[in-house]
C-alpha cells in the first residue's frame, strides 16, 4: 500500500492503496465515482474511460502510480457545475442516446475529448475516434448526431 494524491474533478484526495491499482477500481471502490464502469478490463471497450489532463484514457489499464498530480476527469466530473450540463451530455439526453446505458458515460467522455481535440468533426473523424468505445446497444448514429449537436453548440 502507498498513499497517492491525486486531483479528482478538481478536487484535492489521497488514497491509500497498491500502486498497481488500476484507476478503475480507484476510483469506483475507493472514491466512489461509480460512473466510471468496468466492461472488458482490457481497454478495448471503452465503458472505463476517464480524462487525464482533458485526453480520454482507460481508466482499466492505468495505474494509479502512473497518474500522479494529474487533472482526472470522470464523468460526474465533466458538467460545468451543478446546474450545467457539459454539450455533450446535453446533446446525448436530446438525442435519447442511452438504451442500456452502460457504456454510455464512457462514450461521452471520449466524445468530449473528441471535441476538445477536433471541435468540428466529420463523421468520419467521430467514427475514427469513436472506435474503440463499444455500444452494445448499438446506438451510433445517435451518438454520432450528439457529438454532432454537442459541436454546432460549442
Amino acid at each position: 500500500m502507498a498513499l497517492f494524491k491525486l486531483n479528482v474533478n478538481d478536487q484535492p484526495v489521497n488514497v491509500d492503496v497498491d500502486p498497481d491499482t488500476p484507476m478503475l477500481w480507484v476510483l469506483r471502490d475507493t472514491l466512489n465515482y461509480v460512473g466510471t464502469k468496468f466492461g472488458c478490463g482490457a481497454g478495448a471497450c471503452g465503458a472505463c474511460t476517464i480524462h487525464i489532463n482533458g485526453v480520454a484514457v482507460r481508466s482499466c489499464q492505468l495505474p494509479v502510480s502512473a497518474v500522479g498530480e494529474q487533472a482526472i476527469t470522470t464523468i460526474e466530473g465533466l458538467a460545468y457545475n451543478a446546474a450545467e450540463l457539459h454539450p455533450v451530455q446535453q446533446a446525448w439526453l436530446e438525442h435519447d442516446v442511452a438504451q442500456c446505458g452502460y457504456c454510455q458515460p464512457g462514450q461521452m467522455m471520449s466524445a468530449a475529448a473528441l471535441l476538445k481535440q477536433n471541435p468540428n468533426p466529420s463523421d468520419a473523424d467521430i467514427d475514427a475516434f469513436m472506435q474503440g468505445n463499444i455500444c452494445r446497444c448499438g446506438t451510433y448514429t445517435r451518438i454520432r448526431a450528439a457529438i454532432k449537436s454537442a459541436a454546432a453548440k460549442a
